[in-house]
Order: C-alpha cells, then sequence, then structure tokens
C-alpha cells in the first residue's frame, strides 16, 4: 500500500520550479556563449576590429589569459580555480531557493563562470590554463564576451536583491523604524 501524495505547502528549502528556471537559464546563456565563441574563432580575424553597432559594438576577437582589463595575465589557472568554485557553490545554493529573482541572478552567474571556465579547460596553451575567447568591444571597456556580460547581469541582480533585502527563500528582511541595523529577520 502506497502513502497518499502530501498536500499543503511545500517542505522548507528549495521550490523545484525557482530551481529549474536558474538551471534552464543558466544552460541558455552557456549555450550562447559557447555558440558566439565558436562563431567568433571561425570568422573573426584576431585583432581586427568590425563594426556591428557602428562605434557602439564591435567584434574584437582576443584570447585573455587573464581577467577584465588583462589583469593577472600570468595567473590563469587562479581564474580557472576560482570559475570552479563559484561554480560549485552556485549548485549548492540553487537548491535553497524560493526566490525568482536569486533564481535570475544564480542563473546568470552559473552560466558566465562555466562559459569562461570552459575556455580554461579546453583552450590552448593547456588543460586550466586555457585563454578566454573574448569579441565584444563597446567604446573605453575590456572587450568581453556573452559570459562576461551574464556575470555582470548576476553582480547587478546580486547587488538589488541584497539591497532589497531579499533572501535566497524569497522573504525579506524587516528593518525597525528606528535603525536599518535594528530587529531584522532573516
Amino acid at each position: 500500500m502506497t502513502d497518499p501524495a502530501p498536500t499543503g505547502p511545500p517542505p522548507p528549502g528549495a521550490h523545484p520550479r525557482r530551481t529549474s528556471w536558474a538551471l534552464v537559464l543558466a544552460l541558455l546563456v552557456y549555450a550562447l556563449d559557447q555558440v558566439t565563441k565558436v562563431l567568433a574563432v571561425a570568422h573573426l580575424e584576431p585583432g581586427v576590429r568590425e563594426p556591428l553597432v557602428g562605434e557602439l559594438l564591435q567584434l574584437h576577437l582576443i584570447r585573455n589569459p587573464g581577467a577584465a582589463f588583462s589583469f593577472a595575465t600570468g595567473s590563469t589557472w587562479i581564474f580557472t580555480v576560482l570559475a570552479v568554485a563559484v561554480v560549485l557553490a552556485v549548485l549548492w545554493l540553487v537548491r535553497r531557493l524560493r526566490s525568482t529573482g536569486w533564481a535570475f541572478a544564480f542563473g546568470f552567474l552559473l552560466a558566465g563562470a562555466a562559459g569562461n571556465l570552459t575556455d580554461r579547460l579546453v583552450r590552448e596553451p593547456g588543460f586550466a590554463r586555457g585563454h578566454v575567447v573574448d569579441f565584444l568591444e563597446l567604446p573605453r571597456w575590456p572587450i568581453f564576451n556573452v559570459a562576461d556580460a551574464s556575470i555582470c547581469a548576476a553582480a547587478v541582480l546580486i547587488a538589488v536583491l541584497s539591497l532589497r533585502g531579499v533572501n535566497l527563500d524569497g522573504t525579506r528582511e524587516q528593518r525597525s523604524a528606528r535603525g536599518a541595523g535594528e530587529g531584522s529577520r532573516a
């Protein structure tokens, strides 16, 4: 004899739909990142700018061993380790999601970290030292890719959600009338 299906509110923890949203978004953005990098490598000449939207957005293929602004170009392996840590942390945290905003933030963060991690693992000059394919250029901004844009979108969402006091479970921190630092609940 089987037990009847449970009724009532879902148990504390992850909300499968929010977790699914995060993972589906991550897969879609990751796929877009990988496809655009393959197309960029196949169709762009390294170092040559091609206007996409006039001077506003240009295609400019480079291989980046470092981070934004070519920071720490000799430490590619550190970025590989950091990307692995981010991917694992997001996969652990995404199980607790009950907030749509956080689902989008984690979906973007997971896609971006995994997209650039893939480059570091499979591209030249070798495993865990690969250079990231960047090909989008805005005026006075470092050349970037879809994964980088996804990480930036995640950062903005995380900042907004944090400032608004939205927790992973969708609840909001309550602030007392006497001060923002008093009487909050998680």
